[in-house]
């Protein structure tokens, strides 16, 4: 048997955990008989999976639009990440593909033999995947413009985007794919807390870790707690946040990324310590939302292009990349306003019926059926600003029984996956034989979801085994497809 400690620990160093064998409960359905068009082995596949809740899923070919398959496919469910497929469209109908998030050092005031007489003022162009290794490329090139000391202040300025605490208040807080949204953003806008044990004690320290750069941080701390639940706790203060952690849960040492919510402060920070090793003191930094008008740019940090930041962001499903694409795309001065103009937007861009509470897919608001995915899914390969959906998505082969991905599977898969606890979704196309399908998969179970307590909700009892079945289910589901519909 695994002791309470022991289970605390393993969730405490881990973003991706093993999934767990234990079997969930499963809510007794009465048997359902085939849908139209969906043989006996089909079904028995799908009852094999024994999951909760709802399956939906449409199969259409891709050229003349023929559904080829369909299962609750109007049913709303909730999208998870295959949200973000509709956001990264959103974007590129609404920024195009040569958009590009910039970073500027500006300054007012003259450069006299080095010294700036006046304020210098870091200024966040909503850049999500702005980082400490280019943090510290743009202060060095910032040093080679021989700027040495300044007499006036320094200020940040944030107010690019609007700010949001977290992107989703029904996420535990200590989760680091939910952290706050700023127009000045760094590391995803998190924070690596690592704990060695140290004497009779832990050491226990804060940093902006990059591959080439590791300054540590002051704005975010952290202090041990005789307590195993929750596991993290928040209280934050002035432009600070202060954690205490599980004492019982530490274990021997580990690291772990935390969310920050002043996001501002610690941009802001790290720049002051890059400066610093340049020999460039800076005084504590100011917040503001933007640079005067008379300011002039120093030195910028021009991000890639925004199909390139789209490609990220599908692949890795990074939740803030999506809200800033999607708040940047809108121009609304709220995450809610942002979300509802995206759904009038796809409403009648594909003529669908979903509903979006916001643009990654992490929140309970969002609503979407299998039939609205295929439809985006075939409309969605018709180029607009030079790029289409298909040119972003992850390509992959068709994977085995056992989950393992064929690498030389001359049937090819692009598409964007989505989980959350008791959800796990899957759309895009499958390509083989100079065929192409549409396809969208959507398992869910939202009221098992819904009951999962806050504190619990990084691995409820029983998600894991959910997800990993539900994940197999899609795999079997496409390999079905291919052989049916796929074949020479």
């Amino acid at each position: 048997m695994i002791g309470r400690r022991g289970v605390l620990a393993g969730i405490l160093a881990s973003w991706a955990l093993p999934l767990r064998a234990e079997a969930p409960a499963v809510v007794p359905r009465p048997r359902r008989r085939p849908a139209k068009g969906e043989d006996a082995a089909l079904a028995r596949l799908i009852a094999s999976a024994k999951l909760s809740g709802a399956l939906a899923y449409v199969v259409a070919d891709r050229a003349t639009g023929r559904v080829l398959a369909a299962r609750e496919a109007a049913l709303p469910l909730p999208p998870a990440s295959v949200a973000k497929a509709i956001t990264a469209l959103y974007a590129l109908d609404k920024l195009g593909p040569d958009h590009r998030f910039v970073t500027r050092v500006m300054r007012v005031g003259q450069v006299v033999q080095g010294r700036l007489e006046g304020d210098l003022y870091l200024v966040g162009g909503g850049d999500p995947n702005f980082d400490t290794d280019q943090m510290g490329d743009l202060v060095a090139a910032l040093a080679a413009k021989g700027i040495t000391e300044i007499t006036g202040r320094f200020i940040a300025c944030d107010g690019a985007l609007p700010f949001r605490f977290q992107i989703d208040a029904e996420q535990p807080g200590f989760l680091g794919y939910n952290p706050a949204i700023s127009g000045l953003n760094l590391n995803y806008n998190r924070v690596n807390f690592e704990w060695k044990r140290a004497g009779g004690g832990y050491s226990l320290t804060m940093d902006a870790r990059g591959e080439r750069f590791m300054p540590m941080v002051r704005m975010a701390d952290v202090v041990l707690a005789a307590r195993e639940m929750p596991l993290f706790a928040y209280d934050g203060g002035d432009g600070v946040d202060h954690w205490t952690v599980s004492a019982p849960a530490l274990g021997d040492g580990g690291s772990r990324w935390l969310p920050v919510r002043h996001p501002a402060q610690y941009a802001a920070e790290v720049f002051a310590t890059l400066c610093a090793a340049q020999g460039l003191r800076l005084p504590k930094a100011e917040i503001i939302a933007h640079p005067p008008e008379d300011a002039v740019e120093v030195v910028a940090h021009r991000g890639e292009d925004l199909p390139n930041v789209l490609r990220k962001m599908l692949r890795f499903s990074t939740n803030l990349t999506a809200e800033i694409v999607g708040l940047s795309a809108s121009g609304a001065g709220t995450q809610q306003g942002s979300a509802a103009a995206m759904t009038d937007w796809a409403r009648r861009r594909f003529g669908i019926g979903a509903t979006f509470g916001d643009h990654s897919g992490l929140g309970p608001k969002s609503r979407v059926s299998a039939t609205d995915l295929v439809q985006v899914m075939l409309r969605a390969d018709q180029a607009r600003h030079g790029a289409t959906l298909p040119d972003i998505l992850r390509e992959m082969g068709l994977a085995d029984a056992e989950g393992k991905e064929v690498k030389a599977s001359a049937v090819r898969i692009r598409a964007k996956s989505g989980t959350l606890n008791f959800v796990s979704n899957l759309a895009g196309y499958i390509s083989g034989n100079g065929r192409d399908l549409a396809f969208a998969i959507i398992a869910a179970d939202p009221e098992r979801r819904a009951a999962v307590p806050l504190d619990e909700r990084e691995e409820p009892k029983g998600g894991p085994a959910w997800t990993k079945r539900a994940r197999r289910l899609h795999q079997a589901l496409i390999r079905s497809w291919a052989k049916a519909y796929l074949q020479a």
